[in-house]
């Protein structure tokens, strides 16, 4: 049995003082490869679902290094955010102390795990140094005219008092409280323009090696919609100096002439200008009460539709008809123009409204077939009741009513998202502060690059001001500053950054930081940049499809346009791992007390063990079930291989090569082409079980030392201690996570012989083995002489011999 804990304790320490997995930016003869795991927050303990994240990746990128990449593997913490502050105020701590304590234990944790990161290049979001770039990036968004503060309706946490991005609520909850209803509030708020980049990221998807899956997340959020606006003229609109039109947009213009009646969301701009006197008090006393909802309770298909009607009218502009205008919170002002057209006859949501307010549905679209009349009809058809454009397909009618609109100036073609622009203001103090002042004389004044970073203070009362505003405005030697342009009297933003802004980029700081302490300018670290840039392999979990991923998707691409970056999207290959359940068969918590501690099960079974039962357990992308005896049965695996080496010292100083038999040379090079294979396309668990064949194999006969090696080689991936050790028993002086991945011979992997199924009428009655050189001829003089086929056939006539090359063979009688 080998000493596990004294084992990797002195392999780690070698490898860390001879700088074993320290990487340059350049190696002659070796390609660069970027592997990258998502950094962790640093929250407390590495729990198993990290190790199941970075041990089985650590697997992947070991094998680049022996296939001759020069491989880039790093890590950090993402530090900023709220959970960091929430945890400080609880346990009456400072977030940066919290956070770095936090950050020493995980580090000293992921050491443990043997995996090749370079610790040189590590990064911390919350250090000065980092944000500051940062802040630049931010100024360069401001600069571009992406970065931009607008007061309106936000996603307001109450737990948190903070504001949250549309990605961060999750059927109207926080995403960092399940039990927290998220309310509508209006604030002052900066936001990055991810909108302006929407077809981009559609499109730059089909360039991406990603799962099918998560790129049809994204597409679905960025959720692109190809229609027509049009504009509704307002009837005895008073405000000559606005628009007179209320413009929709719509997917479906074939249904214009079904349109009976317009339909506002409650924080829509011309509301106040159209509402009639009779119906002010209503409308008003409605929009109160619509602002206190969610958007999942104004938007749940289930609820009973509530509105309220504004007093005026609308026209519509294929038939002239007056329509009336209503109001109504399934209706947002953040999807399309925040108006509709509502056509009850052929959609349910209209018509469920329609109904309840006795308002006109008119059919235009005409199915072909019988349709129940208590229903709507939201297919494509043939239109009717459409004037000139009746008889016509839906397909063509949208076509030519959008063409009409367009000559007579009352719509055009039109695209739309469902994505809107990414607000990144938070009012909390663990985050990076905004690079900006409000100078009453020069208005919003953005921070010169040489004064960054603008750095947090240490504030000792960092709890949520009531009322929106951050813990910093409370800081006077913050707050109150001077203009940059004027040098007179300012103050100084404080709101911080969404800690989704910081992680947006650091892959890219990982690189700067081969070059130097982050310092300026961006100039510095071009040449890194195109050496090592897109991110090869990124791994990480679904969960942040579309909130980290996408938002690092649009950062590379507004850099790029900016001029600073060569490259468009960030990890050209993405992978995910699943999760692993507790014994009870739930996802892990400490609630359930389910959770499992690496750290014990270190110091039971030994770091390689634990590593290669997490590859072993299960398919990687799809998680499983801890069992306990599983790891017992890697570490008996790993004792069998042990005992069975260390009597291989002997021959450790000789080149013995003996003679083993072709079947065990074809299995040899058929497990190094496998599990090369595996490894590559992350079945992690099917390659060990195909080292575990050979294993087997090897424990049945005397194997030379060059064998011993190649085995080594192979394991070492997974048991880069275990190996390790093995390897210099063996009398080897340099590293093994120094060697190149064994050669196969693919002649040697093909198999001379096959197994051939015998068949009688369709029935399995036998099975041989023969060699795949045998003629039809031979093998069915073969079969016909088998003892069982004989006996089944008895008396029965051969009527004919079916024969399928290297499967089977149907004997019909």
């Amino acid at each position: 049995m080998y000493e596990a804990k004294k084992i990797e304790k002195k392999w780690q320490k070698i490898w860390e003082k001879t700088k074993l997995y320290k990487t340059k930016d350049c190696v002659k003869g070796k390609k660069n490869f970027y592997h990258l795991v998502m950094f962790p927050y640093p929250s407390g303990d590495l729990h198993i679902g990290h190790w199941y994240n970075f041990a089985p990746a650590d697997v992947y990128a070991r094998l680049k290094r022996m296939l001759g990449f020069n491989v880039l593997s790093p890590i950090g913490f993402d530090a900023f955010g709220l959970p960091a502050e929430n945890a400080a105020i609880k346990n009456k701590i400072h977030p940066k102390i919290w956070t770095y304590k936090n950050i020493d234990k995980m580090r000293r944790q992921l050491k443990s795990m043997g995996n090749v990161y370079d610790f040189s290049r590590e990064v911390i979001t919350a250090d000065p140094e980092y944000y500051k770039w940062t802040q630049w990036m931010f100024l360069k968004m401001y600069e571009a005219g992406l970065a931009y503060r607008k007061k309106a309706l936000a996603n307001w946490c109450p737990k948190d008092q903070a504001i949250l991005a549309n990605e961060q609520v999750i059927d109207g909850k926080c995403w960092r409280h399940p039990d927290t209803l998220v309310i509508q509030k209006e604030i002052d708020q900066w936001m990055f323009k991810i909108t302006d980049y929407a077809e981009d990221l559609i499109n730059d998807l089909e360039k991406l090696n990603w799962p099918e899956r998560t790129k049809l997340m994204q597409k679905n959020w960025i959720g692109k919609s190809k229609g027509a606006l049009v504009k509704f003229s307002i009837f005895n609109f008073q405000f000559s100096n606005d628009n007179k039109y209320i413009e929709v947009f719509t997917t479906r213009p074939d249904t214009l002439f079904g349109a009976t009646y317009l339909v506002l969301s409650p924080e829509h701009p011309l509301v106040e200008k159209i509402i009639s006197k009779e119906q002010k008090e209503k409308v008003r006393h409605y929009i109160a009460n619509a602002h206190l909802k969610t958007k999942l309770e104004r938007t749940s298909l289930e609820k009973e539709k509530t509105g309220v009607f504004t007093g005026s009218f609308a026209s519509n502009p294929v038939n002239n008809e007056k329509i009336p205008i209503w109001i109504s919170d399934y209706v947002l002002m953040e999807y399309g123009t925040g108006a509709i057209m509502a056509v009850p006859a052929h959609d349910e949501r209209d018509w469920e409204f329609a109904n309840k307010f006795n308002l006109l549905i008119k059919k235009v679209i005409d199915s072909g077939r019988d349709w129940p009349k208590d229903k709507p009809y939201s297919e494509g058809g043939f239109m009717i009741n459409s004037g000139e454009f009746t008889g016509l397909n839906s397909a063509e009618g949208r076509q030519k009513i959008t063409e009409w609109l367009k000559i007579k100036e009352l719509g055009d073609f039109s695209i739309q998202y469902k994505i809107r622009d990414w607000i990144i203001s938070r009012q909390r103090y663990w985050g990076a502060p905004i690079p900006i002042v409000y100078c009453k004389k020069c208005g919003i004044v953005p921070i010169p690059e040489s004064k960054l970073p603008i750095k947090l203070p240490p504030l000792k009362n960092f709890k949520p001001v009531a009322g929106g505003k951050s813990p910093l405005a409370r800081v006077k030697s913050f707050l109150n500053t001077k203009c940059p342009k004027c040098n007179g009297k300012a103050t100084r933003e404080t709101d911080t950054m969404d800690t989704f802004v910081d992680s947006s980029w650091y892959y890219l700081a990982y690189v700067m930081r081969g070059i130097s302490n982050f310092q300026f300018p961006i100039s510095k670290y071009q040449k890194a940049f195109k050496s090592w840039l897109p991110v090869n392999m990124y791994i990480g979990g679904a969960e942040h499809t579309v909130l980290h991923l996408l938002y690092s998707r649009f950062f590379i691409k507004a850099l790029k346009k900016m001029g600073y970056l060569e490259f468009n999207e960030p990890f050209m290959s993405l992978r995910h791992q699943g999760i692993i359940l507790g014994a009870d068969g739930q996802k892990m918590s400490k609630s359930r007390g389910n959770v499992i501690d690496p750290d014990e099960l270190i110091k039971k079974y030994g770091t390689d063990a634990v590593r290669m039962y997490l590859c072993f357990m299960s398919e990687y992308s799809q998680g499983g079930l801890w069992n306990s005896k599983g790891i017992l049965g890697i570490k008996r695996f790993l004792d069998r291989i042990y005992a069975k080496f260390l009597s291989l010292r002997d021959i450790s100083r000789r080149e013995t090569i003996l003679k083993t038999d072709d079947n065990f040379q074809r299995l040899l090079h058929q497990t190094i082409k496998k599990v090369g294979d595996d490894i590559d396309n992350f079945r992690f668990n099917t390659a060990i079980s195909t080292l575990m064949i050979l294993f087997n194999a090897i424990e049945k006969t005397t194997i030379s030392r060059k064998t011993a090696e190649i085995f080594f080689k192979l394991l070492s991936p997974f048991a880069p201690h275990f190996t390790e050790e093995l390897w210099s028993v063996l009398g080897n002086r340099k590293s093994i996570h120094t060697e190149t991945w064994p050669e196969y011979d693919a002649k040697l992997i093909e198999e001379k012989e096959y197994e051939l199924i015998i068949q009688i009428n369709g029935k399995m009655r036998d099975k041989i083995r023969i060699s795949k050189n045998l003629e039809r001829a031979e093998i069915e003089k073969l079969v016909l002489k088998r003892e069982t086929i004989i006996k089944h056939i008895g008396s029965a006539q051969i009527k004919k011999i079916i024969f399928v090359p290297q499967r089977l063979v149907n004997i019909v009688i």
